[in-house]
Order: C-alpha cells, then sequence, then structure tokens
C-alpha cells in the first residue's frame, strides 16, 4: 500500500491508504498517490486485467464450525469434507496475496453472547423447533457456543493462520455488509475489486459478493477456495448467476501465478535497474 515519505513527518489523519494531512491552519486532501500493479489472468465469461494494489481478498467463515469435524455443521448431520477443501488452495493463496500487498479480509459469523442482535427469524432459520443447538447454544461435544465470537466455535481453522497485519470482521447475516464495518474497511483501504473465498458458496459468499456487487464493487469468486455443502444444483446456480449478474469466476491458482510473475518481473526490473 503506498505510504507517504519516510522523512515526511507532517500529522495525518486516518489510514496509510486514505488520510488527510492537516495542521492548525491547512488541511490536504490530495491521497498519496499509489502505483497501480495490473495483473492479467484467465476468467469467465471473459479473461481479466485488475489491479491488485486496489484489491482485496475476503475469506468467508472458514470456522471451526463449519469445517471442523467437530463442529455444528457436524453435530446436527451435515458431512463437513465439501466445507473443508478450500483450505488447501488457500493455505497458498493467502500467504501468496499477503506477498503481492494485497488485504486479506476474514469475514466469519461472530454472535455477541447475549444474541440481541439476532432477530427470532435468523434464529428460526437454525433452530426450528426451538429444542435443537441453535446460534449461541452450547456444543455437546465441547460447550463451545455456536459461532459466538470469540469461542472455539467460530475461530477459523487452525489450518488458516491469521496473521498480525489481516483484517477480521464479524458479521451476524448471510451477508457480510449488514450490521458490520465491511464497507467501511474496504473504503479506507481505497480497494475496488474483491476477490471472493470460503463457505458456503450459494449462501454467505453469493450473498455478500452480490451486495458487494450492488454496491460496485468488482467481484471475482475464486471457484477452487469456494465449497457448500448444499446440494450440487446450488452450486451450479451460483455459479451461473455470479457469470451472468454479479462479476467473474476464476481460479486461486490463475490468481498467484499472475501475481508471481508480476513480482518476478519487477525484481528483474530493479536488479536491472
Amino acid at each position: 500500500m503506498p505510504v507517504s515519505p519516510s522523512n515526511d513527518t507532517r500529522p495525518r489523519l486516518g489510514t496509510r491508504a486514505n488520510s488527510w494531512i492537516v495542521s492548525r491552519d491547512h488541511v490536504e486532501l490530495v491521497r498519496a498517490a499509489r502505483a497501480p500493479h495490473p495483473v492479467t489472468f484467465a476468467a469467465t465469461p471473459q479473461g481479466l486485467t485488475i489491479d491488485l494494489a486496489a484489491s482485496a481478498l475476503i475469506v468467508v467463515d472458514m470456522q471451526n464450525d463449519f469445517c471442523h469435524p467437530d463442529g455444528w455443521l457436524a453435530h446436527i448431520g451435515v458431512d463437513v469434507t465439501p466445507a473443508r477443501t478450500p483450505i488447501e488452495p488457500l493455505r497458498a493463496l493467502v500467504p501468496g496475496l499477503r506477498d503481492s500487498g494485497v488485504p486479506i479480509i476474514w469475514l466469519n459469523w461472530g454472535n455477541r453472547s447475549d444474541r440481541l442482535n439476532l432477530s427470532p427469524s435468523l434464529l428460526h432459520v437454525y433452530n426450528s423447533d426451538g429444542a435443537s443447538t441453535g446460534l449461541g447454544d452450547p456444543l455437546p461435544a465441547n460447550g463451545a457456543p455456536v459461532l459466538e465470537q470469540g469461542s472455539w466455535a467460530a475461530a477459523v481453522v487452525d489450518e488458516l493462520p491469521i496473521a498480525a497485519g489481516d483484517v477480521c470482521v464479524d458479521k451476524y447475516r448471510m451477508s457480510g455488509f449488514w450490521d458490520t464495518p465491511l464497507d467501511a474497511i474496504l473504503r479506507n483501504l481505497r480497494v475496488d475489486t474483491l476477490f471472493f473465498a470460503g463457505v458456503n458458496a450459494d449462501q454467505c459468499v453469493i450473498w455478500t459478493l452480490a451486495d458487494a456487487n450492488f454496491l460496485g464493487y468488482d467481484c471475482i469468486m475464486l471457484e477452487d477456495c469456494c465449497a457448500t455443502t448444499s446440494p450440487a444444483f446450488c452450486w451450479d446456480a451460483t455459479l451461473y448467476n455470479i457469470r451472468q449478474c454479479l462479476g467473474f469466476v476464476a481460479t486461486s491458482t490463475d490468481v498467484l501465478n499472475a501475481a508471481q510473475r508480476s513480482m518476478s518481473r519487477s525484481e528483474s526490473a530493479a536488479d536491472s535497474g
């Protein structure tokens, strides 16, 4: 991300990417210049060239309750094997994008312990008879409250470590843009293009992606980094609707290879200079 010269000691308000320079009698609204980082890769329905310097990766719900065999979905009888398939490609993609300066945003269910921000209609989705294990209820196996902020149940799976510079956002709906600071964070990061990964593709991923599209972001679903425990027709409909109405579909391998080729060219140019 762009930063001011190291010898610029003028007071700044805001983030590294989005700040004003201020003094007692003057405010400078000109943001720091940011060199573009274009990369080109295959995608559908068309190939893409994007600016990595104006991009972020949003990883949705790769949490124990959705992906771990001792988590909530497994407890209620769901086979979580499909939900674990994004883990390995994300283990390669996340560090690679970090190295390219792309912000990593972990967007997870993280309910309040008192559930005051959850309506009865939302609670009913996951506890339709009032006697099941729903949001905030303890898992019988280990007592962790389902998808509650700070609990083991809501933690990202151990295979995907969160780095100190990553951004974590709790959500309480299928869409990560409702009742959350996600949009404000993205605007302060000054990003235009969003990569999407995680589970379930046909629920929290696509509904967050759709809201991002409605807000004007460029949206790319990374097919090999997404999955669902829903029936196959839900996956097919998700891919169709993203390609037809909401954005693009690509693979993490193509994106990462493009980023690494770009870095190699930059290093070669620097060496020759």
